[in-house]
This record gives C-alpha cells, sequence and structure tokens, in this order.
C-alpha cells in the first residue's frame, strides 16, 4: 500500500462515471498500483442518476485523477464527500 493510506482524518472522494463501462475500466487502471476502491450507489447530494460510483480514499485523489488521464477517460466528476 502507499504512503497515506488509512491514516485517521483523511476523507473519502467519489468518482461519478457517464457508463458503468467506464467504472470497470477505471477500477482495472487502479488495482496495478494498489489503489483501494469501493463500488457504491452514486450519492444522492452528487446526482439524481441512478447508477453506480467509485469511492477511494482522498489519500489517493493524485492515483485516481492520473489513473484517468493515463487511460483517457471522461468521467462526470471526481468529489470529496463530505462523511
Amino acid at each position: 500500500m502507499g504512503e497515506g493510506r488509512g491514516v485517521a482524518g483523511v476523507g473519502k472522494g467519489v468518482v461519478l462515471f457517464h457508463t458503468m463501462h467506464d467504472l470497470f475500466r477505471l477500477e482495472k487502471a487502479l488495482k496495478g498500483p494498489g489503489v483501494e476502491v469501493e463500488l457504491i450507489p452514486v450519492p444522492r447530494h452528487l446526482s439524481s442518476d441512478c447508477g453506480s460510483a467509485m469511492r477511494f480514499s482522498m489519500a489517493d485523489v493524485e492515483a485516481v485523477r492520473a489513473a484517468i488521464d493515463g487511460i483517457a477517460l471522461e468521467v462526470q466528476g471526481v468529489y470529496e464527500l463530505d462523511e
């Protein structure tokens, strides 16, 4: 695991996708660097669309953004959750 994962006080982030295919592509891209993700329903305060989102530790936000750019993925957004 990378530095900073599991650190107390580090929040969670979420990525919203246009398609499930894109969600699975990013999940696969993040397995290589060992970024832990969880597939969750889209938080209602971010979108009224039904579907899935990907939750991750904000300690990994740069790795998530790099993976999105690395596979030229178009996402609806990357947000920090207020938990």
